[in-house]
């Protein structure tokens, strides 16, 4: 998980403001007589349309937007690789930013296409234009529709492209989408094969240019256990890094990697592979001792976020068959009620990989699968599959029945604590917890909740806040680490539960309780102290919303405070600092005798105004908005296992491999 920084009034809600984001002043109206005529009508040629709207395409201008160019180039070689025309992906990050992705596969196509262009000129600068539609490039792809690596051209400052085929290399460039000239052959092909890519993203699209290591490394590690045999080099040239990614156990690897951390209930990953009509269902699952669920599920080695029908039909079988093999096996008694979805998915890890001729996703991001042919299909080949393992595995069956059963019991413990919360609630004619100083508006997206802890640092926030808006809940005593409980616990947990009930939404896992068009703050604000306690405390309730409201984070909801440490004055002029490099330059630029620095060792140190000014005031405050990088999900999951888990190896392995990188020690 990532924290985007906001700059004071960036985004800010702003009491009074009008609905459409104006911050209350009145929409201009069109002056009677203005001119709409046939001429007002824009059409926006070739790859315009791209640069004038380019979230309709990449979802977005941020750091998830820009990644979204390297994911487009790297499918099409991925693509070759699943037709089994390469088995070698080279991706770099050169020392300027650009980014180059090469092959050897079967190269682009070039020669004069029936538009009287060069295909490869059209593949490049046509929307809709490419060998993946109506079957006769590819069998399964990526790329559905044709419009990928066009649209990393038009928002690439520049973009450059070679194909090695037809006894020749064939090469075209562009800028911001345009030909630079026609396509040339530059030499002859010798034993060269495939395709070259390189280009720069257009810092004039994109908020930032810089692309993650990190995130680049995650996304070709995905593919490479999605797509067994190939191999994927990945060189970052910008700080000498570089990485490799081969598994021939693919999905089963891919699972093993995600429970690295976690002890598996069964050795070995129950593995499903079949065909069923024309598409080839991939399935890998291990449960573990933990007590959170980790699915990906992949359409054509596209990550499907949002999930969608293959989802759904892996979910239908994974309940059925398990209720239906305890039965038959007697773990599961004639009075016993079934086991839920809810229950049979704790301590799951699964690997979902679909590859079908036509996939149909919800938008060009590709976050949801909708073929409805492909949750039957599912459905059938895990069923089969998993009734097939528990019956020549009754005992590693039995572990996962018990640890479904107690699942199930914790489940309706947690049932019977919230339904008695609420009841209290409403005898007591108290809904909301007594130590929440609640605001005056009653608009989600106009009300923010600062979550501070204990009474100190709650009566300052108090005083200070702006009531009309801003509200604040102080937490007493130690946080739960919700990553070593069980959901009875939390829902029982004196500082977890009155937080639960101010947001509003419920809790996941309950009945499928949580309800995001509930809640009751947009913006959830996590305000601790500026020091190693602060950082402790806001880890644990990161790992709260990550584990049990993750569409409180998905939505942009949540942020985190940045409170200053230092004070320093001049008696006249007084300013705040973050850190010691901070407060050094501050005192330098001061440039007198008396200057005097105050260091705030909590939040409850702070006057009410301070605490408003430097921190709490849309006008003058910064907020981290914490989200989870693209491509990210897999290694987000691991580090809260390896930080907040049962195990203390992997965490001592990570401070160990961590620690020269902290910059300010606080001891």
């Amino acid at each position: 998980m990532t924290e985007s920084r906001m700059k004071a009034g960036a985004a800010e809600v702003v009491p009074g403001a009008a609905a459409n984001g104006t911050n209350g002043a009145s929409r201009k109206r069109a002056k009677p007589g203005s001119d709409y005529t046939a001429d007002s009508i824009q059409v926006l040629e070739g790859l315009e349309a791209v640069r004038k709207r380019p979230g309709m395409y990449i979802g977005s201008t941020d750091v998830r937007g820009l990644h979204h160019l390297v994911w487009e180039v790297v499918a099409n070689s991925i693509d070759e690789a699943m037709a089994g025309q390469a088995s070698n992906i080279e991706v770099t990050i050169e020392a300027d930013g650009t980014v180059e992705v090469q092959d050897d596969g079967r190269g682009i196509p070039v020669g004069k296409h029936r538009t009287g262009k060069d295909a490869m000129e059209v593949i490049h600068t046509v929307l809709h234009a490419g060998g993946k539609f109506g079957g006769g490039g590819y069998k399964v792809s990526g790329g559905l529709h044709g419009v990928g690596i066009s649209v990393v051209n038009a928002l690439s400052e520049w973009l450059a492209v070679e194909s090695a085929r037809d006894g020749g290399v064939f090469m075209q460039q562009y800028e911001r989408g345009k030909p630079m000239g026609p396509v040339k052959k530059i030499g002859p092909q010798g034993d060269r094969r495939g395709t070259k890519t390189r280009f720069r993203a257009d810092p004039q699209m994109f908020e930032s240019t810089e692309f993650s290591f990190d995130t680049i490394s995650q996304y070709l590690r995905e593919s490479a256990y999605l797509t067994k045999g190939v191999w994927i080099t990945f060189v970052d040239k910008r700080a000498d890094r570089e990485r490799s990614f081969y598994f021939e156990g693919g999905l089963q690897s891919f699972v093993r990697h995600l429970n690295r951390n976690k002890e598996a209930l069964h050795s070995q990953p129950i593995y499903v592979e079949r065909r069923e009509g024309g598409t080839l269902v991939e399935v890998a699952i291990q449960y573990n001792d933990s007590y959170t669920e980790n699915v990906l599920a992949f359409a054509n080695n596209i990550n499907t976020v949002d999930g969608g029908t293959h989802v759904t039909g892996f979910r239908a079988a994974l309940t059925s068959s398990l209720n239906d093999w305890a039965r038959k096996a007697g773990v599961l008694k004639a009075n016993d009620g079934n086991l839920s979805g809810d229950d049979v998915r704790e301590g799951l890890t699964a690997v979902i990989s679909v590859k079908l001729t036509d996939p149909q996703f919800e938008g060009q991001t590709k976050a949801k699968l909708g073929n409805a042919e492909v949750k039957g299909q599912v459905q059938t080949a895990v069923t089969d599959s998993l009734t097939q393992y528990l019956e020549e595995n009754p005992g590693d069956g039995r572990r996962i029945i018990e640890k479904c059963l107690t699942a199930a019991r914790a489940r309706e413990a947690a049932r019977k604590a919230r339904d008695l919360v609420i009841r209290k609630g409403a005898l007591d004619g108290l809904s909301l917890p007594g130590k929440l100083a609640d605001c005056q508006e009653r608009d989600p997206a106009r009300s923010e909740l600062f979550i501070v802890e204990g009474d100190s640092a709650g009566g300052s926030a108090k005083q200070g806040r702006d009531r009309r808006f801003q509200a604040v809940l102080p937490l007493r005593g130690k946080v739960l680490n919700v990553e070593k409980a069980r959901l009875d616990k939390i829902v029982a947990s004196e500082n977890v539960r009155p937080l639960i009930i101010a947001l509003g939404a419920g809790i996941e896992g309950i009945d499928d309780s949580f309800d995001i068009s509930k809640l009751r703050y947009h913006r959830i604000i996590i305000m601790t102290d500026a020091d190693v306690d602060g950082a402790h405390i806001r880890t644990l309730l990161l790992t709260f919303f990550y584990r049990h409201m993750p569409q409180v984070i998905d939505a942009g909801f949540l942020y985190i405070a940045q409170p200053p440490l230092y004070r320093v004055s001049t008696g006249k002029v007084t300013k705040y600092a973050q850190s010691e490099k901070e407060r050094d330059r501050i005192v330098k630029e001061m440039n007198v005798k008396n200057v005097s620095v105050q260091r705030f060792k909590g939040l409850g140190e702070m006057n009410a105004d301070q605490l408003w000014e430097t921190t709490m005031n849309p006008e003058t405050r910064v907020l981290l908005r914490a989200e989870i990088p693209p491509g990210d999900a897999s290694d987000t999951d691991a580090i809260f296992t390896r930080l907040m888990g049962e195990k203390v190896e992997p965490r001592k392995e990570f401070i160990k491999a961590e620690a020269r990188k902290v910059r300010n020690l606080d001891i």
